[in-house]
């Protein structure tokens, strides 16, 4: 088994007290041109590369994954599994080890976490069953003996690339978890998806809540474009979403001094190739709900939603969303949307119908491997323990509130 060092080459203080772990419990970084610091990737290539991408996942475009690697907390320091056809990058795949990622000091990799909700790697269309197999060999060649996939496109072209590759070499990826989150089919009507989603009866509300709100101001939507537009665009949506719940909470991007410069980093960057738009709705000159919406190749990627309470009985983020469902839908270049969102939001699910398979998968990297058993174990019993606390921190809000 290969020596094994911790992916960042870095010791955290708090490690230095705890007990020694098994030596296969750090994960290895060899420099081989197919594992690599994120920041060694060439830039030029990684472009390349995701404009030949078989599957869309905009939370692993270069300009965004670098800005969240560089500033963002609990992100930052990844590498990244890499395949290539001669000089040219045919995979990618940004992971950290799983000690890092879970505090589970076993011998695997894990998806870095982009801070959207989609890890699915990106794999050149042209030869994607290669470049997946690759990836994993390069995983092999760091010692790890699984990886962990979290937060894929469970139906999508790269999962069926990986599932392809294992079955040669005897393999199958095993799911951990999964879930489906809405989605828009943005082929069709606008208005014909919104009448058949939400009915004329709530269309009817929702647009008597439009008439009221307008009597703040004629109502507007803003599309911020240019990268000069998202600069001044991203602070209003950083107010917006400051002074909602997510402000009271603490959990807003703008609290958290990495995160707000991951964020403008990102946006402004993705805004100069035309991947990053960020929507305002307007009463009068007072905006009331504003969206940060990313893109690749034909898919858009709905990031987060902040609104000014103040407006919350006419529904202001309900408002945008629709207005966005309209936009969404004109845009010739876009044929559908993932939300983003979590499998039961209350807001987006009743408007976006359509339903986006997602899940964790453990990728096993040799047959019969006692360690992957281990693994995913440990996964598991690591799932139930944040299930039980989940429900434990519900109970508990219920009490405080009653």
């Amino acid at each position: 088994m290969a020596d094994i060092v911790e992916l960042t080459r870095q010791r955290r203080a708090s490690e230095r007290d705890a007990p020694a772990a098994p030596a296969w419990s750090k994960l290895v970084i060899p420099r081989d041109p197919m594992l690599l610091l994120l920041t060694d990737i060439d830039a030029s290539e990684w472009h390349a590369l995701v404009d030949r991408a078989i599957e869309p996942n905009a939370y692993y475009l270069p300009d965004w994954e670098l800005a969240v690697n560089a500033s963002a907390p609990g992100r930052t320091g990844a590498c990244a599994l890499a395949a290539w056809s001669e000089a040219r990058l045919i995979g990618l795949m940004p992971v950290t080890s799983i000690r890092q990622a879970y505090k589970i000091p076993l011998p695997a990799l894990v998806s870095a976490h982009p801070y959207g909700t989609l890890c699915t790697p990106t794999l050149d269309g042209a030869c994607a069953e290669s470049a997946a197999s690759q990836l994993m060999q390069a995983a092999r060649t760091a010692g790890a003996r699984a990886i962990v996939m979290r937060e894929v496109a469970l139906d999508g072209a790269a999962m069926k690339a990986f599932t392809d590759a294992l079955q040669r070499d005897g393999l199958a990826p095993r799911i951990l978890n999964s879930h489906v989150r809405a989605s828009l089919d943005a082929t069709g009507d606008a208005e014909q998806l919104l009448h058949d989603a939400l009915g004329a009866k709530k269309l009817k509300e929702l647009r008597r809540q439009r008439h009221r709100l307008a009597e703040q101001g004629a109502l507007s939507l803003e599309v911020a474009c240019s990268p000069q537009e998202v600069s001044v665009a991203i602070e209003t949506f950083l107010a917006l979403e400051a002074s909602g719940w997510k402000g009271k909470r603490g959990t807003a991007l703008v609290q958290v001094k990495g995160d707000a410069a991951f964020i403008r980093r990102a946006t402004r960057a993705l805004a100069e190739g035309g991947r990053c738009q960020i929507v305002t709705l307007r009463a009068g000159a007072t905006p009331v709900a504003s969206g940060i919406v990313l893109r690749h190749l034909s898919r858009a990627f709905f990031f987060k939603l902040g609104v000014d309470e103040q407006f919350a009985k006419f529904s202001p983020g309900v408002q945008l969303t629709l207005e966005l469902t309209r936009h969404l839908c004109a845009d010739p270049e876009i044929t559908s949307v993932d939300s983003t969102a979590s499998p039961d939001h209350p807001m987006i699910n009743p408007i976006w119908r359509g339903r986006f398979a997602i899940g964790d998968v453990l990728v096993p990297l040799r047959r019969n491997d006692p360690l992957v058993a281990m693994i995913h174990a440990a996964l598991i019993a690591r799932q139930f323990a944040r299930k039980t606390a989940r429900r434990a921190v519900r109970v508990a809000r219920n009490l405080k509130s009653r």
